[in-house]
């Protein structure tokens, strides 16, 4: 307890210093398309995720460099991104090398279910084509739905507890080493959320995440969910991340049905219409997608499998299609 109140407290103070070190070099975000604030804010707080990271690294998770180095790839890319927007043409190759490093770090696990010797070759390629498609897809959702003062940061320690929860209890993988490793990497990089939401989960927010951070927190939480996934076999664990995935899929189909680039920035979210047409606090719309995956979260731990998975999404999804129903109107109004 003493070392996470340390690590806590460091955390804390590089924030802060990080917010001197993007003042002094500009590294701001000004209101766009794609974002709902209406201020100009320093841009890239979310590196805190990566340096709790960083730290566990050092001192907890040296046999993972697999791992680190594939969040190291894609936190560094992502913070370049940050200050000189780069090309999909450069971004994607390298998401997808920082993806393959971390699935191959959760295969090659001691209590992977997956056995690299009895499984065909074929096997192992079908296994990590899938991975990269879903876990590079989850990290641009996490990324798309960086949108408003604390849905990153609020998000993901509703998830990352819940992981925590899962993996404390023995019942589930059992008290091994390498669970004790996955859990300090969870509590350090909670640690690191707290200190974010901080600066972040206000009306006025004093940072923003930046894609530094939204795609540095999705690679952390997909690394320890995919711990379970990989150890139990089971995708169901995927409920842990319904709410962002409804939301993020249904509104990139929506706007393939209003034939839009998908890659270009826009405002359809039903969070972004929560808080730019109906005017709903930033940190209300926050708490209302926290409380949604908390009970979410709850209700597969209560009822875990695929059928809960699907009631989820059916749920979720009809939720989604009637809001929008009833107010995508407001939104198209705004655009004339």
């Amino acid at each position: 307890m003493l070392q996470i109140a340390i690590i806590f407290l460091s955390l804390f103070i590089l924030e802060v210093l990080y917010f001197k070190v993007a003042d002094y070099f500009n590294i701001i975000d000004k209101p766009s398309e794609r974002g709902s604030s209406k201020f100009i804010t320093l841009r890239g707080g979310g590196i805190i995720f990566y340096i709790g990271a960083l730290i566990w690294f050092i001192f907890y998770g040296r046999e993972y460099w697999l791992f680190f180095t594939g969040l190291s790839i894609v936190s560094i890319l992502s913070f370049v991104d940050d200050i000189h927007s780069l090309s999909a043409r450069l971004r994607l190759p390298l998401q997808f090398i920082g993806m393959l490093l971390l699935l191959s770090q959760l295969i090659l696990g001691n209590n992977s279910i997956i056995d690299i010797n009895s499984s065909g070759f074929f096997t192992i390629v079908l296994i990590l084509v899938l991975g990269l498609v879903i876990c590079t897809g989850a990290m641009n959702v996490f990324n798309f739905m960086d949108g408003i003062n604390g849905i990153t940061g609020g998000y993901s320690l509703i998830v990352l507890s819940a992981i925590l929860f899962i993996l404390d209890k023995e019942t589930l993988l059992g008290q091994s080493s390498e669970v004790e490793t996955i859990v300090s990497l969870l509590k350090i990089v909670l640690s690191a959320a707290l200190v974010f939401c901080f600066f972040n989960f206000r009306s006025r927010a004093k940072c923003f995440a930046g894609d530094v951070g939204s795609v540095s927190i999705a690679f952390i939480i997909l690394f320890t969910l995919g711990f379970i996934v990989i150890n139990t076999g089971d995708l169901s664990w995927l409920s842990f991340l319904v709410v962002y995935g409804v939301d993020g899929c249904l509104t990139i189909l929506h706007r393939i049905m209003l034939h839009e680039n998908i890659s270009q920035p826009h405002r359809k979210h039903l969070f972004q219409i929560m808080a730019n047409e109906l005017k709903v606090p930033h940190v209300i719309v926050s708490l209302v997608y926290m409380a949604v995956q908390l009970l979410c979260c709850i209700w597969y731990i209560m009822y875990p499998g695929y059928l809960t998975l699907l009631c989820q999404i059916i749920i979720l999804s009809i939720i989604y299609i009637l809001f929008m129903r009833k107010f995508f109107k407001l939104h198209k109004r705004a655009l004339k």
